[in-house]
């Protein structure tokens, strides 16, 4: 699958940061993890960590799928509101949810601090924006339920946000839990750090197929290599739909732009995390160097050809979003891009074993919250494997509806 148009800005910045070797032999490990993005590698990190025999297998170059195009926001709201997905896996498992999300945010940051990353993240607050004048009402009733479940959050009115910022809207959420990442150094981080514990760690290196039984997996790799292991988890993000008969997600395209330097941030309270109410959204985030990154635009289009046509019309159009919000920041485009992300129908993850066969197992983080998702499916699989139960687990299991 060909997830990204243009040139990803974390890719183009960092360069190629570290390589792997290319699958030669055939190998026996306690788990196989295919999938070299970010989740793969929060896995990996996991599972290493817990002294499990970890093989790795990423079939472009380490984090260059989709972890290379993400904006990288971190945050514990999801793209349902709590109000909603209340409606949807009941109140229980829709604040544990969240509150699961706001706790991997912290996790972020410690997993960052200990492979070395740690300049690469950074905690921040996050507004969210009432589009429209109708999406009060349930702005205020998200706030007071997230706030009666013990969330730190304000409920700003449409004067506190001028007083703030250099834009206005009806009203806001401005959450304190949160912050953003280079993703790209966070995977390459944390593969560097488990290969030196033990895992291995293979790029170019595709999966073609596999066979379980109850004892095992062997997965046959392109070149002909086996891999023999106690199990085998799906990691590969948007690709892993490819592995598996049912049809979990829906396809989308997002857009971003990355600005150039820029000298100041007049109007942006707190350079905080920005997005709003609308769907799809427009989401704004800063880097530590110091550039503005506007991402959204989202569409149905998952064809690479047809998101490659629209990437200049849509970057137009976020860079004119985000003169709208700051008209005193002068914005000059450095980089453009696209990826391809996938929305479950209540915006949850999927954690847990294919269908009659508890030797394949699952880490979907699917929906806008991908990296945090991807420490839940961590450590969820973690436990697994060491039979440590997990009630959490449930939350996140295929046949939740």
């Amino acid at each position: 699958m060909d997830l990204n148009s243009g040139y990803p800005f974390w890719a183009v910045k960092s360069g190629l940061l570290s390589t792997y070797p290319r699958l030669e032999n055939d190998l026996t490990c306690e788990v196989v993890v295919i999938g070299g993005g970010i989740s793969g590698a929060l896995i990996a990190h996991y599972l290493t960590e817990a002294n499990i025999e970890t093989v790795v297998l990423e079939k472009r170059e380490i984090a260059g799928g989709s972890t290379s195009a993400s904006t990288a926001l971190l945050q514990y709201e999801i793209d349902t509101p709590l109000t909603e997905l209340v409606k949807l896996v009941g109140e229980q498992n829709a604040v544990r949810a969240y509150q699961l999300c706001r706790d991997a945010i912290d996790k972020v940051a410690e997993v960052a601090q200990k492979v070395g990353v740690a300049d690469h993240f950074s905690y921040k607050t996050s507004l969210y924006l009432a589009s429209r004048r109708w999406h009060v009402k349930q702005l205020r009733q998200e706030y007071e339920l997230r706030k009666a479940k013990g969330f730190n959050l304000d409920f700003l009115e449409k004067g506190a946000i001028s007083e703030r910022f250099s834009f206005s809207a009806p009203a806001a959420l401005y959450s304190y839990n949160a912050g953003e990442v280079d993703a790209f150094q966070l995977a390459h981080g944390l593969f560097r750090h488990a290969a030196k514990h033990g895992a291995q760690i293979f790029d170019r290196t595709s999966a073609k197929e596999w066979q379980a039984n109850s004892d095992g997996v062997t997965v046959t790799t392109d070149t002909g290599c086996r891999i023999h292991a106690k199990y085998l988890i799906l990691a590969a993000g948007y690709e892993a739909q490819n592995y598996i008969k049912q049809s979990l997600v829906k396809f989308r395209s997002s857009y971003a732009i990355a600005s150039e330097l820029l000298s100041d941030f007049n109007g942006w309270y707190e350079q905080c995390l920005i997005w709003e109410s609308a769907r799809p959204y427009v989401y704004m985030r800063t880097t530590s160097e110091g550039r503005a990154i506007i991402g959204g635009e989202d569409d149905r289009i998952d064809i690479p050809a047809k998101r490659d046509a629209l990437l200049e019309r849509k970057a137009a159009k976020l860079s004119k979003r985000f003169n709208d919000f700051f008209p005193h920041i002068p914005l000059h485009v450095d980089y453009r891009w696209a990826g391809t992300f996938g929305e479950t129908s209540d915006g949850l993850p999927y954690i847990d074993h294919l269908p009659d066969q508890p030797r394949i197992l699952l880490a979907l983080g699917y929906g806008g919250n991908g990296i945090t998702y991807s420490i839940v499916a961590a450590e969820l699989l973690r436990d697994r494997l060491c039979q440590r139960p997990n009630p959490d687990a449930a939350i996140f299991r295929l046949d939740r509806h």
